[in-house]
């Protein structure tokens, strides 16, 4: 039984696509854009809302971290990551 587009449970991918509620009633789609891991093993999402150009973190199940502090160093780690990430990418096409 699916309950939110969450394929049987499983952990989030890549692209899936998060309906989130915000306190004002709004429902916001974030997108899956980077999956991390901390040294622990626990895997967590990184989404983003192109709409509200807003980044929210959420364990591997979708559920929104309560932890601010924890949430803004994975995202930290994201964005290095990103960048790290990014000339890599660009440099094999010469």
């Amino acid at each position: 039984m699916g309950d939110g587009g969450e394929e049987e449970g499983g952990p989030l991918e890549l692209r899936d696509v998060l309906v989130i509620e915000t306190n004002d009633g709004q429902s916001l789609d974030f997108e899956v854009v980077g999956l991390v891991e901390d040294d622990e093993g626990n895997a967590y999402a990184v989404c983003y809302c192109e709409g509200a150009d807003e980044f929210v973190v959420t364990d591997d199940a979708g559920t929104l971290l309560d932890d601010d502090e924890l949430a803004q160093e994975i995202l930290d780690d994201f964005f290095v990551l990103a960048e790290e990430g990014a000339p890599a990418e660009a440099e094999p096409e010469k």
